[in-house]
């Protein structure tokens, strides 16, 4: 019954990597680029849902929506400073620019928001269920629910929408795209968009998963973000939701069988392990695919 348990904390704890690296693997699609930004746009989408909780006494669903507003419109802004500019330049540039924009938030961050863990109302009064010895906690199940819910959105998104084919049209190649009709610019930057709205979407959950935010958890969790994308396949948003669930059930197992100091340097080993033996993950395959 132990490892049910520790693997059921893995897979809700695993979701939300999950959709954090889902919208990194976005980003990696429509941009092209690595984003060194995500995991700032990650920690302000958890005071978002911080704020709205504490202050407007909301309910979670209110939270997750201002994190995806809040993260929706810095996606904008991100795309607008740190890669239109600089489409035609080195992919450097792009890169020290995102760099340079997750310094500026880090620290402004720590400037308006302060220095010390704040700690997220618990919504759900730490109420659990049990099924046997196995405790499910509400807000597992909440965080499973909302992650499992915008999965089936964006499938239907991708698939089912004109913007979500413009968004796999460039994704594969933009100068065809751009030649079938595509507004190229226009898709990178709400595929952008999308893509930090998830990773706001994400913060919230983490927030209320551990009852605290923090303004230098971005760097943590883009890190997480971006060795799930990498064990999954940078290519595919499918090999990256795989590859957070795994990685959040090997940190549990992790913890639970070793100690709590290892839950981050099981990622980085993760990560070097895949990158020495299949370093396209595991769905990965050359081309680019949403």
């Amino acid at each position: 019954m132990f490892f049910l348990q520790q693997l059921l904390n893995g897979i809700a704890q695993g979701s939300i990597y999950a959709l954090m690296a889902i919208g990194y693997s976005i980003i990696l699609g429509v941009v092209g680029l690595v984003s060194f930004v995500h995991g700032e746009v990650i920690m302000i989408g958890a005071f978002a849902g911080f704020y709205v909780l504490t202050f407007l006494y909301s309910n979670v669903l209110v939270a997750l929506l201002a994190g995806f507003v809040a993260t929706w419109a810095l996606g904008m802004f991100i795309e607008k400073i740190c890669y239109k500019p600089f489409r035609n330049a080195a992919r450097e540039v792009a890169l020290i620019a995102t760099i340079g924009l997750s310094i500026t938030l880090r620290s402004s961050a720590q400037i308006v928001f302060g220095t010390q863990q704040k700690f997220m109302p618990d919504m759900f009064g730490n109420r659990f269920f049990a099924v046997g010895d196995i405790r499910i906690a509400y807000t597992q199940v909440f965080v499973m629910l909302v992650v499992v819910a915008l999965c089936i959105a964006l499938r239907q998104l991708f698939f089912r929408t004109r913007f979500g084919i413009a968004l796999r049209a460039v994704a594969m190649d933009k100068k065809a795209a751009a030649l079938l009709g595509v507004n190229v610019n226009r898709t990178i930057l709400f595929g952008n968009a999308l893509a930090c709205s998830l990773g706001g979407i994400s913060g919230v959950l983490l927030g209320m998963y551990y009852n605290a935010v923090h303004p230098l958890m971005g760097a943590t969790m883009a890190m997480k973000a971006f060795t799930s994308t990498v064990f999954g396949g940078l290519t595919s948003t499918t090999g990256a939701a795989i590859g957070g669930l795994l990685l959040g059930i090997f940190e549990n197992l992790g913890v639970a069988f070793l100690s709590s100091g290892y839950r981050d340097i099981i990622a980085f080993l993760i990560l070097i392990v895949v990158l020495l033996i299949k370093p396209s993950g595991l769905l990965g395959r050359k081309g680019v695919e949403l």
